[in-house]
């Protein structure tokens, strides 16, 4: 962990590092070229002076006098000596008066041009002619030839032989108030080049001081501040981690910053996690007992089914076939089948509302109370009045069950009904396909005493089949929340209508599974298939 926080302090620190040197050197290039632009300026307007003063010597009249004879006069050569004395006084490289050409910009005639004896230039003779501007100043010199306007940038040059200059130009107006020359004055840089030297050495050393400076103070604040503190709550981490045990060691942090926030959720959280775990270990063996006892339950509701088949192997009257998977470990609904007398078959298929427990429960007081009321020649419409009564009376949870009995006459093949708000059967005639059984439903049972129930009937012939089933069927739901419905159930149905019961539950729980997929149940599934095979003869029955 050590390790972990020394990397972290280098990288602070180098980025600390990087950000001062950043700084420092934006400030200094900042500072250096505030700096040279004031000097500049200076140096510039202190030509621009110099121009001013010299053209107040001149007398523009007689300039081209001096250009078509060639010849001086008094006059002239007391103006040059002005300037020659202007220039050592000030200063100034050179300064020098010509006449340009029009044609360029470029070319200039010279007619004063007075040069300062240190600079090393030679002084050019009247009517000296000769390119003296560059190609980047001809836009400026056509400004102040034309529209007598100053240049609106400053104007420098640079040689290793002389140096850094400032040229300054204005224009020369003669009585008439026409432009007839112009007037340049040329002023070396050299301080100029020392105070940038000077400024460029003293900055940098200025900059590095503050920086380091920086640094250590920044670097005692974050290691005291930040680093320590940070340290202190890694550490408490791993400890917890290692022990599972809580302590008060970040209790010293103090701090009100995002760091103390840090330390104090760390200390609730590690006496959260003790008390979670705590909990869970509770709630574990809370559920561990729990599924234990659901797993109980679930077997006893299995064996409360009829489970095992064939179900009545000396039966050849008949095949029956049924199953149910529930949504929950234990569910609502049920399925029964037994013989009412040696001569009727009864089937029940229900479905309970609600889910898990509480479902499970009243469906074994509802298939008890189905099976002990079906009497032989008993109407079950009557069987299921009473049994609607006896469910009402203690049905406390408000729960109902939807439920379909039916008894088949094996001698005769008469079917006898009654529906309780269940699902309508599928009847397959032999050698035909299922078709849905259309029959009136009545009320649920338990949901209001005193109603009455009456049955139907329907004749079946050896080979014909009877499906029943509970809305879990037809209500699975896939993961775009289609519901199988009825339709693909009859479609099923009549595509396997000649597999015996057992099998055709099989295709039918294949094809839900597959058009559910991974999406969870919701509801119980269960399903019940009756084959009539053959009529029992008479003598067959023991009087």
């Amino acid at each position: 962990m050590k390790k972990r926080i020394t990397g972290l302090t280098g990288k602070l620190t180098l980025g600390i590092i990087i950000f001062g040197i950043l700084l420092g050197a934006i400030i200094s290039i900042i500072g250096y070229r505030e700096f040279t632009s004031v000097l500049e300026q200076q140096y510039n307007d202190s030509a621009y002076e110099i121009a001013e003063t010299a053209a107040r010597y001149l007398n523009p009249d007689k300039f081209e006098e001096y250009l078509s004879t060639g010849k001086v006069d008094g006059e002239y050569r007391e103006i040059e000596k002005r300037l020659d004395d202007l220039v050592d006084a000030t200063g100034t490289t050179l300064v020098y008066v010509a006449k340009v050409d029009t044609s360029d910009y470029r070319t200039l005639t010279y007619i004063y041009d007075s040069v300062n004896s240190a600079s090393g230039f030679d002084r050019y003779p009247l009517g000296y002619t000769a390119i003296g501007v560059a190609e980047e100043y001809v836009n400026n010199v056509r400004n102040i030839i034309t529209k007598g306007e100053r240049a609106t940038e400053y104007l420098y040059s640079y040689s290793e032989e002389s140096g850094a200059h400032t040229t300054a130009g204005i224009a020369i107006y003669d009585s008439k108030g026409e432009i007839v020359a112009i007037l340049g004055v040329e002023k070396a840089m050299k301080r100029l080049e020392n105070a940038r030297n000077t400024y460029v050495k003293d900055v940098l050393l200025g900059v590095l001081a503050a920086v380091c400076l920086f640094l250590l103070v920044y670097s005692m604040f974050l290691y005291r501040e930040i680093l320590l503190p940070i340290l202190a709550v890694t550490d408490e981490a791993k400890r917890f981690a290692d022990s599972n045990t809580p302590s008060d060691k970040l209790s010293a942090i103090k701090k009100n910053d995002e760091i103390g926030v840090l330390a104090k959720a760390v200390e609730k959280m590690e006496r959260d996690i003790v008390e979670y775990v705590e909990n869970l270990t509770m709630v574990t063996a809370e559920k561990e007992r729990i599924g234990a006892e659901l797993s109980i339950a679930t077997q006893i509701q299995a064996d409360m089914l009829p489970g095992i088949f064939p179900a009545f192997p000396e039966k050849t009257e008949f095949d029956i076939y049924a199953t149910m998977n529930p949504a929950k470990e234990v569910g609502g609904d049920f399925y029964d089948f037994f013989m009412v007398d040696e001569s009727h078959l009864a089937i029940v298929m229900a479905d309970v509302s609600g889910k898990g427990v509480p479902a499970a429960l009243f469906m074994v007081i509802g298939k008890t109370l189905i099976k002990d009321h079906t009497q032989p020649g008993k109407d079950l419409g009557e069987v299921f009045t009473k049994v609607n009564d006896l469910l009402c009376e203690s049905n406390s949870e408000g729960l109902f069950i939807t439920a379909f009995e039916g008894v088949l006459d094996l001698v005769s093949g008469e079917f006898t009904f009654v529906n309780a708000g269940h699902e309508i059967p599928f009847i397959c005639k032999k050698d035909g396909s299922y078709e849905p059984y259309k029959i009136r439903a009545g009320f649920v049972l338990a949901g209001m005493e005193g109603i009455r129930y009456k049955c139907g009937t329907m004749q079946l012939s050896p080979g014909d089949r009877l499906f029943q089933y509970t809305d879990g069927v037809t209500e699975a739901t896939d993961k775009d929340g289609r519901l199988y419905g009825m339709a693909r159930l009859g479609d099923i149905l009549a595509r396997n209508a000649a597999l015996p019961p057992m099998e055709l539950l099989g295709k039918i729980k294949e094809d839900i599974d597959a058009f559910v997929g991974d999406a969870p149940q919701f509801d119980d599934i269960t399903m019940l298939c009756l084959e009539y095979r053959e009529r029992m003869h008479n003598e067959g029955i023991d009087n």
